[in-house]
């Protein structure tokens, strides 16, 4: 449990563990898997859908024997009212919902011995379709539960909460197909020790911070739940960052300095555990900015313990571009080779990699 969070990996961050390194590729294993099974050409009929059936997509992607199951495949529905005009583009660039992930429950007893628990992972891609972009740039915050008029109020990214809330009348929500899953699972085996981990790059690390939210404050026997994030966004305010940190919820979120993803919406807080009674301080921007931007809602608050790498410290990846610092291959790449602040990478890596990347396995 201490890998899962439940000391918020005190001890086990600077220098990395190296245990605890393992554990952060075997999640991002999950990811990448979600990527690969995903339908990328927009050419194709089955654009923006699943390639393979629930029962072989781990292994038909490529990932080795994990000892999971997929219990439920997950999509997200865009919320954006189309124009009219939309009808005569192309269907690829006005796809509304479009498959993002999946559920899987560890059924391997030798791997529940391993980790005292039977653990369920939920693994989210990041932005694939147009629709999503555009989702991703309503940077304004916008109330979690509708309410926004008192100070005390959790507030999130209104794109990233579309996203998650939004139905089709032939597809559930994503929060909706999470909860479901989610309450049938601990119906099954609310008997034994259980955990959720959900894990997800760029898009998929910030819709998993909003799911993790959901089932600890949904479920009053919620096992203990811990989001592993790589390259997300900023999510929400300080008042949610209060609400999740309230909750139990245990995120580690991997940071590469050199990733501007990691570095929008908003403007952060300063990340100094302030008082919930507190005003707010913009970091490094004088007062009128600070009620300017407070007045549009782009005021935001990192959350979570952070695992800050670097691509420009790697050897490997010191020359690579805005997107290349982003993909999720780097990340990957960093942790396994990243030490300590002290001294930040290798100098040869032990390979714990076994990926074979799609070429539009991006963002």
């Amino acid at each position: 449990m201490e890998y899962q969070g439940i000391s918020n990996w005190e001890g086990l961050l600077d220098p990395l563990d190296d245990t605890l390194r393992r554990e952060i590729l075997r999640y991002g294993e999950f990811v990448e898997a979600a990527y690969r099974a995903f339908d990328f050409n927009p050419e194709s009929e089955t654009f923006a859908t699943c390639k393979h059936p629930q029962s072989s997509l781990l292994t038909r992607s490529g990932i080795r024997e994990t000892g999971y199951r997929l219990t439920r495949h997950l999509r997200a529905t865009c919320g954006v009212q189309l124009p009219l005009w939309m009808d005569r583009m192309p269907s690829w660039m006005s796809t509304q919902s479009s498959w993002i992930g999946y559920v899987a429950v560890c059924q391997d007893k030798k791997e529940i011995s391993r980790l005292g628990r039977r653990d369920i992972v939920i693994a989210l891609r990041g932005t694939a379709t147009c629709l999503e972009w555009i989702e991703n740039l309503r940077a304004s915050l916008t109330g979690l539960h509708g309410d926004v008029e008192q100070d005390d109020v959790p507030m999130v990214q209104s794109g990233f909460l579309s996203l998650y809330t939004s139905r089709t009348s032939t597809s559930p929500s994503l929060q909706d197909a999470i909860k479901e899953e989610i309450a049938r699972i601990i119906r099954t085996y609310g008997d034994e020790p259980l955990s959720i981990t959900l894990t997800g790059h760029s898009l998929g690390a910030a819709l998993a911070k909003l799911a993790a939210y959901d089932i600890r404050t949904t479920f009053d026997n919620a096992p203990m739940v811990t989001v592993v994030s790589f390259g997300g966004p900023r999510v929400g305010n300080i008042n949610f960052r209060c609400r999740l940190e309230d909750s139990g919820t245990k995120i580690l979120r991997i940071v590469n300095s050199d990733d501007l993803v990691t570095k929008v919406p908003g403007f952060v807080l300063e990340n100094s555990g302030l008082p919930k009674n507190k005003a707010v301080q913009v970091t490094g921007f004088p007062s009128w900015f600070q009620k300017s931007v407070e007045d549009m809602r782009w005021v935001y608050a990192d959350v979570g313990q952070e695992l800050r790498l670097s691509s420009r410290m790697s050897p490997y990846h010191s020359k690579g571009n805005m997107a290349t610092c982003h993909e999720l291959r780097t990340y990957l790449q960093l942790v396994n080779c990243f030490v300590s602040s002290a001294c930040p990478f290798k100098a040869t890596a032990t390979s714990l990699l076994n990926f074979h990347y799609p070429e539009n396995s991006l963002l």
